[in-house]
């Protein structure tokens, strides 16, 4: 009987061994903030060409920013 408890408690420490690591490979990369994990997401994501193409006609039509009055009044 108690060579039998040994290798219960043997296979449950190895189990719970091999589910902490199998855990820790799931958990992925931790991001200190929002800004970084879109960051992360934006590189790792491809666009397909359509939706690029339409994009950059759509920022085309945009105007730029207007510069604010200090600086059309300092000339910078």
């Amino acid at each position: 009987m108690k060579r039998q408890s040994k290798l219960t408690s043997r296979q449950s420490e190895q189990e719970q061994q091999f589910s902490h690591q199998e855990a820790q490979q799931h958990s992925g990369h931790e991001f200190a903030t929002v800004e970084e994990m879109l960051r992360h997401d934006a590189s790792h994501t491809h666009v397909p060409l359509s939706i690029a193409h339409r994009l950059k006609e759509s920022i085309g039509q945009i105007s730029p920013p207007r510069r604010s009055w200090w600086q059309r009044w300092f000339g910078s």
